[in-house]
């Protein structure tokens, strides 16, 4: 198939042609399409549940309303783990999936199960909302809104927050592929009613009077409408709130002479913001606005980017005079990194490639002809990447390698060249025409095609298991293996058609025989090759010892390497981690940001900008507390720094300097890496413990004893612990009597409290489309420490006010600051980041150092997760699927070489590459990473390809008779010595750019380059010299052939003559005894009667009532004393169900019975058969036997007629024809006769050889036929009615299915204690009790459905029932008359036929002695007498069959 395909592209050169130049428009086109990121988006499927609830703290949040999200999201099918945050005002749940659960499906089945248990929150706290469909990569673009210089007096953050929501959110909430834009920092502008309590307590009313007052003046209503004459008038009120001086016009009440109370009396109308939870500042100047973008999970980012920044340019257009929108995060920038730093080691990789190939190939034009396959397979792969939803990223595209790719086209290429070269067809030509170079492609190419495809594939199956690997290391490298493969794929179509045409037409065609400089270079090479090779292959046992001393060697520094996930992706800004005191105000958090960005821009050229984010946006996916910050560090271009050349040493001078705030901490981490390690884990952190336990106290002092323990770890920074309590609040402890006594309840006072501090909404005031909330609270200056929560006026019901610290104990206390949770356990986290150092390491040492000093109580445990976590899981995939690698690869060699010597052989390439690939970590200085094992992956692939050229040219030597192993070795290594290292250094050099790479992105890479280029170095290296010491090894001691001793030839010539001697003993049997025979010995018989006894034993089955059950249960059951108590229970269905299982199974039972007789009536028809068969041969044989005696005395006579000159040479040679004839007649009846026999003995199941009666050759005929067929006495008809009842058994079973099951208990038990008729009883006294039950069927759904299935079956199993009678009546009366009809014929040939024949033999041959005829006409004569015979022989057959198929229908 694969030379069709050649041979079709070189005739078709105008088809290739035009269909790869359609590769190309199309590649180009898809290459404009194809989505492009900086790296594959590695967050893990999740929805997250928000409840912003202002009024309650941590604690009550965890109980109210976190616990009750967790409880009824549990169990969701697919659900991996729950993770929740609850701390002042918020809670978080983050619900985990698996990745094959839809998103969209999931937040369904959490919004469902939300509306289950709104019933269970607080009413009026917060109403949980789903957070926007986005993922670690979705913060796509952040900007500040600020005011231009000039312009900082005219717009205050209130308003900049205002311009943000109104008019640039709203705008960019249009961009396709926008989730959602969460407002940061500023104040979100209110109405405020600033109330005062002294003037409310001297005008004798109360806050809720004022905010009844607003409620009840702030509507807007209709009147429908009334007719006017011809037209309609509606009737509409504006009553909605305008304007301040609307607000202050509104009266609160009327004293009694009819003055009405405004609000203006009472409060102060004024502009004021929400409670902030977070702000946003910008270089060390102040505070702005702004927001992050986040984009829906699976859209496009570049084109979501690119519609952003469109509509932002937009947008600044119709801001208000000096108003500016600037970007500050965009994520553009690290995907423009990424992609450069893919783009320059692609091109020079391809670069590289191309230098080797034409050094090598010594051919200018057959290296850039291979070298076009690099483009236009990247254009196959851009084409597949867009059909599979592939995005182009640092992944898919970086770690593609030129020289694997092209390895098919440089065979194929390579073999037209070595043919043109040193073939001898076109030694005496110049030159070839086109004619005579298609022939030698379509000839070079078809003969290297199979070592091409199995490389390809070889290549292509060991990245197959890299499509096994789940969770983040799946979705980091399965982008990269299925981009290798659609490469290769396309590369593999393009060696099969593009490359065998432009071959034809682009090599030059003249016929060289001069070397080029790399022949010359090449056999310097080689000599030198040679020499030390016939040096080695002397000391052999040396070679195989020093390789597994290296190997040996290799895997205790692979052991001392250390190990990290994947290496951190240089994203080119920092954001730093910012934390004050816990309990600290806003207003301290923004203090110390504004510092570190002031202090951060006069001491680094390198930064451009800080931005300042503190808290929590409007839409909290970041639950961060006020006392938290992030500074985005944006930096210039790594090759405009002055400081520091790498991103750890700038973090470690940044964090030196920043010592100078006191009271601060900072954390260097990336953007997108802090934000996937917070929505993966939990924790922003490179590596993070978590403690489990129910106590926050406890698990805070733990956690403090672990940071201490962390913080002795070399190359741990940024150490945090989570801040669990020392959280300051104000405690309103109730008393409960004093309340009664004032006739008040607890939910008038809380509503009075909220309103008065925290400030409730009495509606909207509208401002053309935007709408801002009314809100009353207490006047600022009246809410500034305890004794004004103290001093708050509380209404009673009788008109007095009192203060409220006669009704409760006010008091500062420390509580919990948050809480999170995972799995529905509580937990602490310590976290901190890796500096130079690599994380197993770090966190093997941690673990020994905390299970030395730290004894955790019961209950309590810890766990490592982060960045170790992830790398214990992806090492347990690795295990899985590098083994499944080595498997396949195997296999692939065992069926290329048919041999497991062979496969085994070349497989030493394997650990000689893993040496390689270890050394080469090892000197790099880098730690064993999921980049790595995956470089080891494709290494292997790689390694053998060389050990497979070896070992095939050495199979080919040998195969054509070289039988010296040594002179094999030499000749065949220097053979391919230059395809080897050719494949070798293409594919590690393709990789070298990568491997020395500095780019952003490059840190992924370079682990996975240094070991496929390190691999394969050593692996060429040490395969040139040890395969072929391996090869002679090998050979040697398996070249030994063991001979047969004398005394097994006896015994196999014991065994055979045995054999033939049982074979030849024969004993007659008559029908009769033959059926007997059967009936006793058939096993399928006996296997029919074996399940007929099954059936009847599972009849006893049909009663199965269940297990009873006894239960004892001891303690305090009915009172403070303990008692004890036993329960014996037994559940039954209704016993018409056991009945009818008895009578379904009974049936069942008659029906394998019937199954016997029907297998009984075949068998008979069967070995009647055989039996009559058999003799028919045997009848035939013996005509044959006569008629070859005939023709023996016939040609005796013949040659003696010869010889003395009777008869011509004609005569004999007829006589020689006709005997020779029939020897071959009888041959092939003997070969009948033992097949039949045979089967005759598998029938009978014995191994004696049985033959029929030698004169019972012909059945007796029924005397009486009866027409009328016996079909309902047969068995096979039974068994068709058996079938029938057993499905109305079935029906009736399954309906009595819907009666109700029953139930019996019984009770004994003591009691201790007064009991109900006021006796005291000791426990001496034991009461006993029943029950009864009964188990109602209300969803009988299924049990329909069974029953209707089973209706179903009843109607099948009767028009079974009817055909079958149909059919047996239709085949009995074909049976009668076929017999009417050979009896006919037997009956002619009994009574005439033979006659005729015997008299025209003994005629003609009578006639022939005496001269009367010729030999011609005796020999017609003779053939005709013989035929009758034969067709009597046929007749009586034919009748034999006739009449045991009607036996059969008459079960005889």
């Amino acid at each position: 198939m694969l030379n069709s395909i050649i041979s079709f592209s070189v005739r078709n050169k105008l088809i290739i042609g035009v269909l790869t130049l359609a590769l190309i428009g199309y590649g180009t086109f898809s290459l404009t399409q194809l989505p492009i990121d900086a790296v594959p988006d590695i967050t893990d499927n999740q929805v997250q549940v928000i409840t912003s609830v202002p009024s309650l703290g941590a604690a009550d949040i965890e109980r109210l309303i976190t616990f009750p999200i967790e409880q009824v999201n549990s169990n969701i099918p697919g659900l991996i783990e729950i993770r929740s945050f609850s701390r002042f005002g918020l809670s978080l749940v983050t619900i985990v999936f698996d990745e094959s659960t839809d998103v969209y499906w999931a937040r369904q089945q959490v919004s469902e199960r939300l509306q289950t248990v709104k019933d269970e929150l607080p009413k009026g706290m917060g109403v949980p909302v789903l957070a926007p469909v986005t993922t670690g990569l979705g913060e796509i673009y952040q900007y500040v809104v600020r005011a231009a210089p000039g312009y900082e007096e005219r717009y205050d953050i209130t308003e900049l927050r205002t311009i943000q929501d109104w008019i640039v959110r709203r705008q960019l909430l249009t961009v396709p592929g926008v989730a959602d834009v969460s407002s940061f920092g500023g104040k979100l502008k209110q109405y405020e009613i600033a109330v005062d309590p002294n003037k409310l307590k001297s005008f004798g009313i109360t806050i809720n009077d004022v905010f009844t007052a607003l409620e009840k003046n702030n509507q807007n209503t209709g009147g429908a409408y009334i007719e006017k004459q011809t037209t309609v008038l509606y009737i509409r009120s504006e009553g909605l709130i305008g304007t301040m001086e609307d607000i202050n016009g509104i009266a609160i009440k009327s004293d009694d002479n009819g003055i009405p109370l405004f609000i203006k009396d009472v409060a102060e109308v004024q502009i004021g913001s929400a409670i902030r939870y977070g702000a946003m500042t910008y270089n060390g100047e102040g505070e702005v606005a702004g927001a992050v973008v986040m984009m829906l999970k699976g859209a496009n980012s570049n084109e979501v980017i690119k519609d952003v920044k469109e509509r932002i340019a937009q947008i600044r257009k119709i801001l208000p005079e000096g108003v500016e929108i600037e970007a500050f995060l965009d994520r553009t920038k690290m995907v423009n990194n990424a992609i450069s730093t893919v783009k320059t080691n692609l091109m020079e990789g391809a670069l590289i490639v191309v230098f080797v190939l034409v050094l090598f190939l010594g051919n200018l034009r057959a290296g850039i002809l291979v070298a076009s396959v690099i483009p236009l397979s990247m254009l196959f792969a851009v084409i597949m990447m867009n059909q599979f939803g592939v995005s182009g990223n640092l992944m898919s595209l970086g770690a593609l390698d030129f020289g694997l790719i092209v390895d098919g086209a440089v065979i194929i290429v390579e073999a037209v060249m070595h043919q043109l070269a040193l073939g001898t067809r076109y030694s005496s030509l110049n030159s070839l025409n086109q004619t005579e170079m298609d022939n030698e492609v379509k000839l070079s190419a078809g003969k290297m095609m199979n070592s091409a495809v199995f490389g390809q594939i070889i290549i292509l199956i060991v990245y197959l298991p890299i499509l096994s690997l789940q969770g983040i290391e799946g979705k980091m490298f399965k982008p990269m293996a299925q981009t290798v493969a659609f490469a290769l794929i396309g590369a593999f179509i393009l060696s099969l058609t593009y490359i065998p045409m432009m071959s034809s037409v682009i090599l030059s065609k003249k016929v060289k025989h001069k070397k080029n400089i790399s022949d010359i270079i090449m056999e310097k090479i080689e000599s030198v090759y040679q020499r030390l090779l016939k040096k080695v292959l002397s000391f052999p046992k040396l070679v195989v010892v020093s390789a597994l001393s290296l190997f040996a060697i290799a895997l205790i520094v692979l052991s001392s390497l250390g190990g990290e996930f994947i290496p951190a992706l240089e994203e080119g800004d920092f954001a730093v981690d910012t934390r004050v005191l816990t309990g600290s105000n806003l207003n301290v958090s923004i203090d110390a940001t504004l510092k570190g960005e002031k202090l951060l821009l006069e001491r680094f050229p390198e930064v451009i900008k800080v931005i300042g984010k503190t808290g929590s946006g409007e839409v909290p996916t970041d639950p961060m507390p006020i006392e938290a910050s992030d500074m985005m560090v944006i930096l210039k271009n790594k090759s405009e720094w002055t400081s520091a050349t790498t991103f750890d040493e700038l973090a470690e001078k940044m964090s030196k300097e920043l010592e100078d705030i006191p009271g601060v901490t900072f954390g260097f981490q990336y953007p997108v890496q802090m934000r996937f390690n917070e929505l993966m884990t939990g924790a922003r952190q490179d590596v993070v413990c978590k403690i489990f336990g129910e106590n926050l106290d406890t698990l805070a002092h733990y956690a403090q004893k672990l940071g201490n323990i962390a913080n002795t770890v070399e190359g741990s920074a940024n150490l945090y612990v989570e801040a669990v309590g020392g959280m300051p609040q104000i405690v309103i402890n109730y008393n409960r009597a004093a309340i009664a006594q004032y006739n008040l309840n607890i939910s008038d006072i809380n509503r009075i409290i909220n309103t008065a501090f925290a400030g409730q909404s009495t509606g909207m005031v509208y401002e053309n489309e935007r709408r801002f909330d009314l809100v009353v609270r207490v006047a600022g200056q009246q809410r500034q420490g305890l004794s004004d929560v103290q001093n708050l006026l509380i209404a009673t019901p009788t008109g007095d006010q009192i203060p409220l610290y006669q009704l409760a104990n006010v008091e500062i206390k420390e509580g919990p600051n948050q809480i999170q949770r995972e799995d529905a356990k509580r937990r602490i986290i310590i976290g901190f980041n890796v500096r130079g150092r690599d994380v197993q390491s770090i966190v093997n040492e941690l673990q020994q150092k905390v299970e030395s000093q730290i004894n955790f109580p019961p209950g309590y445990y810890v766990t490592y997760g982060g960045a170790f976590e992830n790398l214990n899981a992806a090492k347990q995939r690795l295990s899985i699927a590098v083994p499944v690698s080595l498997l396949l690869i195997f296999t692939m060699l065992y069926f290329a070489f048919n041999s497991i010597k062979h496969g085994l052989l070349i497989y030493s390439a394997i650990p000689l590459s893993a040496i390689g690939g270890i050394f080469a970590l090892a000197l790099r200085g880098m730690p064993f990473s999921i980049s790595a094992g995956v470089g080891f992956i494709a290494l292997f692939g790689v390694a053998v390809l060389n050990g497979i050229v070896l070992v095939a040219e050495f199979n080919r030597l040998k195969s054509g008779g070289d039988l010296d192993l040594k002179s094999i070795v030499i000749t065949g290594t220097k053979m391919r010595l230059r395809p080897v290292l050719m494949t070798a250094l293409v594919a590690s050099l393709g990789f070298l750019p990568m491997a020395l790479s500095n780019g952003a992105g490059a840190e992924v890479q370079r682990p996975l380059a240094t070991v496929v280029i390190g691999g394969l170095l050593i692996a060429t290296l040490l395969t040139l010299f040890v395969l072929p010491v391996l090869y002679i090894l090998f050979e040697t001691k398996l070249v030994r052939k063991k001979r047969i001793s004398p005394s097994i030839t006896l015994l196999l010539f014991g065994l055979a003559f045995f054999s033939i001697h049982t074979g030849y003993s024969q004993t007659p049997i008559s029908l009769e005894a033959a059926i007997d025979t059967a009936l006793v010995n058939n096993q399928l018989l006996k296997n029919e009667k074996v399940r007929a006894e099954y059936q009847k034993q599972l009849i006893k089955s049909g009663v199965n009532i269940p297990q009873t059950t006894v239960m004892g249960e001891y303690g305090k059951i009915n009172s403070s004393f303990s008692d004890n108590r036993f329960v014996i229970n037994q559940n039954i269905n209704f016993p018409t169900v056991y009945s009818n299982q008895k009578s379904v199974l009974k049936e069942e039972w008659k029906s394998s019975v019937l199954n016997v007789a029907v297998k009984e009536s075949e068998l008979k028809k069967q070995v009647s058969q055989a039996y009559y068969m058999l003799a028919f041969l045997h009848q035939k044989k013996k005509l044959l036997l006569e008629n070859d005696s005939l023709y023996a005395e016939f040609l005796t006579k013949a040659k003696l007629r010869f010889k003395v000159g009777e008869s011509n040479i004609l005569e004999k040679a007829t006589a020689e024809t006709q005997r020779a004839q029939i020897a071959l007649q009888l041959n092939q009846l003997n070969a009948d006769m033992d097949l039949l026999q045979a089967q005759f003995q598998l029938l009978l199941n014995t191994p004696t050889v049985l033959v029929p009666l030698e004169d019972d050759f012909k059945m007796n005929r029924p005397v009486l036929i009866d027409t009328t067929a016996p079909a309902l006495a047969h068995p096979a008809i039974e068994w068709l009615e058996q079938q029938k009842l057993i499905s109305i058994k079935n029906t009736k079973l399954e309906k009595s299915r819907l009666l109700p099951d029953l139930s019996f208990a019984y009770n004994n038990m003591t009691m201790r204690g007064t009991g109900a008729d006021n006796i005291l009883y000791d426990g001496s006294t034991r009461f006993q009790s029943g029950q009864i039950g009964i188990g109602i069927p209300l969803f009988y759904g299924s049990q329909k459905a069974k029953i209707n299935a089973s209706q179903s079956l009843q109607r099948l199993s009767e028009a079974n029932y009817r055909f079958g009678i149909k059919q047996f009546n239709t085949e009995y009366q074909a049976a009668i008359n076929q017999v009417i009809s050979f009896s006919k014929s037997v009956d002619y040939y009994e009574q005439t036929g033979l006659k005729n024949a015997s008299l025209i033999s003994d005629v003609a041959t009578q006639q022939f002695a005496s001269g009367d005829i010729n030999y011609i006409e005796w020999v017609m004569l003779i053939n005709q007498a013989i035929s009758i015979n034969n067709d009597y022989l046929g007749a009586v057959n034919q009748l034999n069959e006739s009449i045991i198929q009607l036996n059969y229908f008459l079960n005889k």
